[in-house]
C-alpha cells in the first residue's frame, strides 16, 4: 500500500467504505495471527522521570505523588501473572536513573529463573550497554514509541530534561542514561540488532500532527519490520504544556489528525494489513476515551494484544500519563476476569504461551 492510498484511507469518513476495511484487516489478522488474544502483564514500576515531555502526565514538571515500586513488589506481581495465565510481563516506568541497569537485571533473572514467562521492558531512551546487560539478563522484548516520525513535531514535542533536583531522580550508581534525548529510530534498530522483539508506536492526534505524517509513520512501521506496534490517540491532559495548547500555532485545521477512536480504529486495521504478522495491541488509551467497547472494537479491527494491569492500586492511581485512565480502580483480579469476558464476547480465546511474533 503506498503512502498515497494509507493517508486517504485515514481521511475516509464513508462508514460503508471503512466497514470494508475493517473487515480486509480483520481476516489478515484471523489469517496471519490467529484468533488468541494475548495477555501481557503490565507493572508500572516507577512513576518518576527525568523528561518533560510535553504531552505526559508524568513529566518531571508535574506536582504528583511518586514512586518506586521495591524488588520484591515487583517479584509478587510477576508471580501473580503466572497465578492468571498470562504469558508476558511488561516493566513499564517514566525514565527514571534510580532505576538502574543493576536492579533491572536482578528482576529479569530472577523472573526467568521462577517462570516460563516472557519479559518485555519499557523504560525510554536508554543506553546501548544498558540494552545489551538486560538481553543477556534475559529480556526478551522492549517497547519504545517514537509518537511521531515528523522530527520537527517531535522536537516540539520532547523539549530539554529538567534537572535531576526537580523530580528526584539523582541516581544511586553509574548508569549509562545520557543526557537529553537519544534518537529513538536508531535506538529502535540497536534493539533489532541485540535480539529484541522489538516494539514502537505512535500517538495520534497530536496537534500539529498531519495525515501526510501519521501515514509516513505507518511506513515506518515495516520499514523497521517491528514485532510489535502499539497505537493510541493523544488524550489531552490540561495540566501540561501540550494540553493547554502550547502547540496551537502549530496547528492547520484542515491537514490536522483528530484524536479520537475512529482515527485509532482506521490506524489499527491500516498497520495491520501494512504489518501482518505483528502484534498489535488493543491500548489502554482507547479504553479510555471508549470504556464501553474500544477494546473490543480494536480487536475486532486488526489487534490482538490486551494489557490487564498488574500495578498494585496504591501504586497505580499514581501512574497518571493521562486523566481519567481506564481501569484505574480495577484490582488485578477484577481486571483479569473483566477481560477474559470482553474477550469472550467477541468469540474470541486468550491466548497460551508467551506469544511471541511468529
Amino acid at each position: 500500500m503506498r503512502i498515497e492510498e494509507i493517508e486517504f484511507w485515514l481521511r475516509e469518513q464513508n462508514a460503508q467504505k471503512l466497514a470494508e476495511l475493517y473487515k480486509n484487516a480483520d481476516l489478515i489478522r484471523k489469517e496471519n495471527v490467529g484468533d488468541a488474544v494475548h495477555l501481557r502483564g503490565l507493572i508500572e514500576i516507577s512513576n518518576y522521570c527525568t523528561r518533560a515531555c510535553a504531552y505526559c502526565g508524568l513529566n518531571c514538571d508535574q506536582s504528583i505523588t511518586r514512586y518506586r515500586m521495591s524488588h520484591d513488589e515487583i517479584i509478587k506481581c510477576a508471580k501473580e501473572a503466572v497465578e492468571f495465565g498470562y504469558g508476558t510481563v511488561v516493566l513499564q516506568a517514566g525514565e527514571d536513573p534510580r532505576v538502574t541497569q543493576d536492579f533491572i537485571a536482578k528482576i529479569i533473572k530472577e523472573i526467568k529463573v521462577e517462570t516460563d514467562l516472557a519479559v518485555t521492558l519499557s523504560l525510554g531512551e536508554r543506553s546501548f550497554d544498558e540494552l545489551k546487560a538486560w538481553k543477556m539478563a534475559g529480556a526478551d522484548r522492549y517497547l519504545l514509541r517514537f509518537e511521531t516520525s515528523d522530527k520537527k513535531l517531535f522536537n516540539l514535542i520532547h523539549p530539554a530534561d529538567c534537572s535531576a533536583s526537580s523530580c528526584d531522580s539523582t541516581p544511586t550508581s553509574s548508569r549509562g542514561l545520557t543526557a537529553g534525548s537519544r534518537d529513538r529510530i536508531a535506538i529502535l534498530k540497536e534493539l533489532k540488532q541485540l535480539g529484541y522483539e522489538t516494539g514502537s508506536g505512535v500517538m495520534l492526534g497530536i496537534p500539529g500532527q498531519t495525515y501526510q505524517s501519521l501515514a509516513n509513520d505507518i511506513i515506518l512501521f515495516t520499514k523497521l519490520d517491528l514485532d510489535m506496534i502499539g497505537i493510541g490517540p493523544y488524550i489531552k491532559d490540561p495540566n501540561t504544556p501540550l494540553g493547554s495548547g502550547a502547540l496551537a500555532p502549530y496547528v492547520n485545521a484542515e491537514d490536522q489528525v483528530p484524536s479520537g477512536e475512529n482515527i485509532t480504529y482506521k490506524a489499527v486495521a491500516l498497520t495491520r494489513i501494512m504489518r501482518p504478522d505483528a502484534n498489535i495491541p488493543a491500548t489502554s488509551a482507547l479504553a479510555t476515551i471508549n470504556k464501553a467497547n474500544g477494546r473490543e472494537l480494536a480487536l475486532m479491527r486488526g489487534a490482538n494484544v490486551v494489557m490487564p494491569n498488574l500495578t498494585p492500586l496504591q501504586y497505580r492511581q499514581h501512574y497518571t500519563i493521562y486523566p481519567d485512565k481506564a481501569c484505574i480502580n480495577e484490582t488485578a483480579d477484577m481486571c483479569k476476569d473483566c477481560l477474559a469476558a470482553r474477550i469472550a464476547t467477541i468469540g474470541r480465546t486468550i491466548g497460551k504461551g508467551q506469544g511471541g511474533r511468529k
